[in-house]
């Protein structure tokens, strides 16, 4: 048995049992977590046991929530319990639970487009059976972080998650054992009490990154976890902004919203559901969650689950294309509805794509509203980027996606898929989309912010008065929603004219530029730690790092590449050979520059991709 049988541990609770373990009993720490598989044993009352040897037993007994949220709910028999390697090694070894799991106020996650998924305390959905409202769009995205006042104690807890993290960048993916992950995860929980919730999940992102990368090998997940490290020790660096807890939800009168479509919701944490995209007549964009655990299975029946929203009559397949007017609505200050206990909601009848307000979102230049919609994803706490909307011509397939060209002298756009599981049918929608060049679509979806003009498609629709565009049943109400409805023979245009030859891949900024360098240099100091960024860049190598970036016209990528080198490198020692400067913070600052440089540059990339 695997050790998918241990119960989700509390983040504290690893952190006061890793805390107790003596020096000696910490350098046996991640041997002993390496022994724990396929150990787990179920146990009377739903505990979970775990043995080690003929007289040492270790018991985890969960809680209500199925997490084991207190120190007592983890016993073991040996003699030094509970200040043992045994218990300490199971809770190592038990999957990371999310920071309030066992709080039933806690937000549910949704999956990101890129990632595959996140968990609850990293996600800006809803709380399980509520339902939750997006970013409105427009030319100023809402969910702007919330600033709050500096206190000694945010101040402190932020310092403390600043060299914990330090020190875990310093020792990289291969020194960063399960002690490395104990001394983050008891900042993390020292942030959240301090009111630091954002950098108490950017910790936990942390922390599961490297768990991934150790278990799956050291270039496994690199570029998730390098980004996860650039959001921790900047958030540690700058902890003013902190955003809330929880969203505070105010009165917001009434509201009129019509369906655009639906997305499903499938979490790394086990976590499935459905989001509906809302939109207001005046233009703002809205979502409808229902997440829930239970994976795919709950992502897969969400899709036709009622709506929890004031009583209405209406599931979410007929919101999507159908509308409700809400009163007595609650809303939070970045722009999402509560299902409060006033809230009533009365259906509607809604609006095709090819009508006002919705046709106006696909009326506006791409390369005007994908500024705004690429800007929503770097908001912490957004589930994604905010929707983009656009006619095309159907170039054809490459590789692992299809090209499409804006109507009206755009810019070739790659179409990926947006939730690649194979039992979701965007795989195959997409697909088949392929096989038809020279189809005019309109799309929604997401802006992919790390790909050059990349759009992930939630939902098409036919160009209104286009003969060579889909022909959807009457009762689709104008679009297809790409993760529930399945497109078929029949939808598409029986004749075509004649098929276009397929233009060539618009050239890449990102791959063509060096910056590939520095992102390299970064995953490798990721994944290896201080010495080998120190060892990548000696002798001839540092002059191939920032030779080719001068040359580029980078002059401040290549300042930051040497001066990040050159920290790496520098150890002084005494005359007895010891360190004089162990503090790894010089090196952490050196590092978050660089990435921070790298990721501007990078999205002023992408952004042009789409001009």
């Amino acid at each position: 048995m695997s050790t998918t049988a241990l119960p989700p541990v509390a983040p504290e609770v690893l952190a006061e049992a890793v805390g107790h373990l003596t020096a000696r009993l910490r350098k046996k720490l991640d041997a002993a977590v390496a022994e724990c598989a396929g150990r787990a044993e179920p146990g009377p009352d739903g505990a979970v046991r775990v043995r080690f040897g003929e007289d040492t037993l270790v018991t985890l007994r969960p809680g209500p929530s199925g997490t084991v949220t207190d120190p007592g709910e983890a016993v073991c028999t040996c003699l030094l319990a509970p200040r043992c390697l045994h218990r300490a090694a199971v809770l190592g070894a038990a999957p990371l639970a999310d920071a309030a799991a066992a709080e039933a106020s806690e937000e549910a996650p949704v999956a990101s487009p890129a990632t595959g998924g996140e968990s609850p305390a990293q996600s800006g959905t809803g709380a399980p059976g509520h339902t939750a409202a997006s970013r409105p769009d427009g030319s100023a995205p809402a969910g702007a972080p919330e600033t709050a006042p500096p206190t000694p104690a945010r101040a402190a807890a932020a310092s403390a998650l600043w060299h914990a993290a330090a020190e875990a960048l310093s020792a990289g993916v291969t020194a960063g054992g399960t002690v490395v992950q104990a001394e983050l995860l008891r900042a993390a929980h020292t942030a959240r009490l301090a009111g630091l919730p954002r950098a108490e999940a950017a910790a936990l992102r942390v922390v599961r990154g490297l768990r991934n990368a150790r278990e799956q090998g050291r270039g496994q997940g690199l570029p998730d976890l390098t980004s996860a490290f650039r959001e921790l020790l900047a958030g540690a660096a700058g902890p003013g902004t902190t955003g809330p807890a929880r969203r505070a939800y105010g009165q917001g009168g009434s509201l009129r919203v019509y369906g655009l479509c639906r997305e499903p919701v499938l979490s790394a944490t086990g976590y499935g559901g459905v989001t509906t995209h809302l939109l207001t007549p005046e233009g703002a964009l809205h979502t409808l969650s229902d997440v829930r655990p239970g994976g795919l299975s709950r992502a897969r029946g969400a899709g036709t689950a009622s709506v929890a929203l004031g009583g209405a009559v209406l599931d979410h397949a007929g919101l999507a294309r159908g509308g409700l007017l809400i009163s007595g609505v609650t809303v939070s200050s970045d722009g999402r509805l509560g299902a409060g206990r006033g809230v009533r909601a009365t259906p509607l009848r809604g609006a095709a794509w090819s009508e006002e307000p919705v046709a106006a979102l696909f009326a506006r230049p791409v390369r005007e509203a994908v500024a705004p919609a690429l800007d929503a994803a770097e908001l912490p706490g957004e589930a994604g980027p905010a929707l983009l909307g656009c006619d095309v011509e159907v170039l054809g397939a490459a590789e692992d996606h299809l090209l499409a060209r804006v109507l009206g002298g755009g810019p070739v756009l790659r179409l990926r898929v947006a939730h690649p599981h194979p039992e979701l049918p965007h795989t195959a929608n997409l697909r088949r989309i392929g096989e038809h060049p020279g189809l005019v679509l309109r799309v929604l979806g997401h802006p992919d912010p790390d790909r050059a003009a990349t759009l992930r498609p939630l939902a098409v629709g036919p160009v209104p008065d286009a003969p060579n565009s889909l022909r959807l049943p009457e009762d689709w109400r104008g679009h297809a929603d790409l993760g529930y409805d399945r497109l078929q023979g029949d939808h598409f245009p029986r004749t075509a004219p004649g098929v276009p030859a397929l233009a060539p891949a618009a050239p890449d900024p990102l791959a063509d530029a060096p910056l590939w360098r520095v992102r390299r240099l970064l995953e490798t100091g990721v994944a290896g730690g201080r010495r080998a960024v120190a060892e990548a860049s000696r002798g001839t190598d540092r002059a191939s790092l920032t030779v080719p970036l001068r040359r580029a016209g980078l002059p401040g990528a290549a300042d930051l590449v040497e001066a990040l080198t050159a920290e790496a490198d520098r150890r002084p020692r005494d005359t007895f050979g010891r360190l004089t400067d162990p503090s790894p913070d010089a090196y952490a600052r050196a590092w978050l520059a660089s990435a921070l440089h790298l990721h501007a540059a990078e999205r002023s990339l992408v952004t042009a991709s789409w001009s």
